[in-house]
């Protein structure tokens, strides 16, 4: 009797060990609106501090935020195409670096310099293949509002941006794509690397 009970005891512990390990995991996972939300924090912190910080010293400090909030790997894929799938692993390595480095100096070109902008999430909807969409507006004293939609995907158990839908809709990852295509199909998948590269150096000139 005694050992069934300590079997018994013993397996009602896992049970609600399980349980409260499983709900605290839900509870602390990460929501794309707060991957959103993290993403503009650093971009207004930037912004304040822009001229202190000149173009490069932008670069490095919102260069982490972006890694790990988009998937740029995913990114570099879909902008490549079918150049992707017959690339060699030190040509992926290199694009993924040089698609990378391009974001980062387009952002830190970009966000140079604050003038009473905000930031503002509208909601969130479902999006196609299994995506969550994140509304979004950059808000700016006597302007327009600029409509921003943030199009992140679970990836290995977290949320991560994967596009970025501009003020009409249009993806910029499909304006990317038009855009790398062109130069693809002349100087391949070496050339696309070195032209990114370079002009995300051009983009860190003061």
């Amino acid at each position: 009797m005694m050992k069934y009970l300590r079997n018994h005891f013993t397996r009602l512990f896992l049970i609600i060990s399980v349980l409260i390990y499983s709900t605290a995991t839900a509870a602390t996972e990460t929501q794309p609106n707060q991957i959103v939300n993290a993403f503009h924090e650093v971009l207004l912190s930037t912004m304040k501090n822009a001229k202190k910080l000149g173009v490069k010293g932008r670069y490095e400090k919102i260069a982490p935020e972006i890694e790990q909030i988009f998937h740029l790997p995913l990114m570099a894929q879909v902008s490549s195409g079918s150049y992707w799938r017959k690339a060699s692993d030190k040509q992926i390595k290199q694009l993924v670096k040089a698609f990378t480095h391009i974001s980062i100096s387009t952002y830190a070109s970009q966000f140079d310099g604050f003038s009473g902008q905000s930031f503002l999430i509208k909601g969130e909807k479902v999006g196609p293949q299994n995506t969550i969409l994140v509304k979004t507006q950059i808000i700016k004293p006597e302007t327009t509002p600029i409509n921003i939609t943030y199009v992140t995907q679970k990836i290995k158990k977290q949320w991560r941006i994967i596009d970025v839908l501009l003020n009409n809709g249009i993806s910029e990852l499909a304006i990317r794509r038009s855009e790398y295509r062109r130069i693809l199909k002349t100087d391949g998948l070496n050339g696309l690397i070195a032209t990114l590269n370079k002009k995300a150096d051009q983009l860190l000139i003061e």
